[in-house]
């Protein structure tokens, strides 16, 4: 991964599993973390770097 991440979009799924909680949790959670979500269609996506701009900032 490129410093800071990259503009890959993560499914919630996939940042569940990075972040080592469920799936419901970052549905429910994202807002309050500050994560902004990206809308394909209906569909929630993140991208990787704001992700990584989340880690950084609350656990870094």
């Amino acid at each position: 991964m490129t410093a800071g991440g990259s503009n890959r979009l993560l499914t919630p799924e996939e940042v569940a599993a990075w972040l080592k909680v469920s799936e419901i949790t970052i549905k429910n959670k994202y807002r309050a973390w500050g994560l902004k979500p990206q809308k394909v269609g209906r569909l929630l996506r993140f991208r990787e770097r704001d992700v990584v701009t989340y880690l950084d900032r609350n656990h870094g």
